[in-house]
């Protein structure tokens, strides 16, 4: 009895080993692939707060709350499931499915720029109380974020394509669970920042008071300047997957040339290549995706006026 009783904790032992272990490549894989899809994950915190911007400060956390929830949903729900079938049936697909969701960007992107500039009226659901405005609200960030995560899935999946299926899976669950909570939780801190500096401002102590009320003036400058770089986040990443995408399907000629002037870029700058070489990537991706989105709008403002759906409404 005894004898056996060792012999099953010794099995019990061995299996905490394999499972430790297996818990350890899991948090190494997802802290890999996250460090890929990094640069994602910052285009995806500069471009949430604007959909809170002129928002009630009492609704801030909520809308964003329920925004992160869409985005966890869209990432195990949809989106995991997704791509784990694709790469394993029809991988090829995973290239135009991350193209349309470009489309789809800098389309949003172009947009919204052609308003500022006034070359477009605005365009939308009119406004019909503050619940269908935040509907709306999250609608649209929703599905932005449904593009954004996508790209942060099928890069993070690409660093970890060689571990068998379950272990992929596993992987990728937890990268989903982690850049949902650094993303929101990043973004709820950013569009908070002023409340932080309310309290602050009325501590006693002076250093507590200055740096409270110099968040609370800088704050929404902040938000401005988030607001902008969330829509040239648009722009690029969008623009980045049209490019990069068109080149995998064998359309080899725009991306070529734009690797071929960052990599004169790199080499000419000495240390600030390596920067310079990116912004240069960076600049022609929001270049592409302003041209392309500018004319997906025209096309898509076209058609609903054709069918007499165009309703310019007053901007918020």
């Amino acid at each position: 009895m005894a004898g056996g009783l060792v012999a099953l904790l010794d099995d019990v032992a061995a299996l905490v080993k394999v499972t430790a272990a297996s818990l350890d490549d899991i948090a190494l894989g997802a802290a890999k692939a996250s460090t890929k899809a990094m640069g994602v994950v910052i285009d995806d915190a500069a471009v949430t707060p604007q959909y809170v911007a002129g928002i009630s400060p009492k609704r801030e956390l909520p809308i964003i709350w329920k925004i992160a929830v869409g985005s966890i949903r869209n990432k195990l729900l949809f989106i995991l499931p997704a791509i784990l079938l694709l790469s394993a049936f029809l991988p090829w697909a995973l290239t135009p499915i991350l193209m349309v969701g470009g489309a789809y960007l800098v389309f949003e992107g172009a947009e919204k720029i052609l308003e500022a500039i006034g070359l477009i009226g605005h365009h939308g659901v009119a406004e019909e109380g503050k619940a269908r405005d935040e509907k709306v609200i999250i609608g649209s960030a929703t599905r932005t974020d449904f593009v954004l995560s996508a790209e942060i899935m099928v890069i993070s999946l690409n660093e970890v394509a060689h571990e068998p299926f379950l272990t992929r899976a596993l992987i990728l669950v937890a990268v989903a669970v982690l850049m949902t909570v650094l993303v929101y939780g990043a973004v709820g801190l950013i569009v908070k920042m002023d409340d932080i500096g309310l309290v602050l401002a009325q501590k006693q102590r002076q250093f507590s008071q200055k740096l409270g009320r110099g968040l609370v003036k800088g704050m929404p400058i902040v938000m401005s300047v988030l607001g902008k770089v969330g829509v040239i986040a648009m722009l690029w990443v969008g623009g980045h997957l049209l490019l990069t995408g068109t080149d995998e399907l064998g359309w080899h000629a725009p991306y070529g040339f734009v690797h071929h002037v960052e990599v004169l870029v790199h080499d000419a700058t000495g240390a600030a290549g390596g920067v310079l070489g990116w912004l240069v990537n960076t600049a022609f991706s929001c270049l592409a995706g302003l041209i392309i989105g500018s004319v997906l709008t025209a096309v898509i403002l076209g058609i609903k006026k054709l069918l007499g759906k165009n309703k310019p409404v007053a901007a918020h």
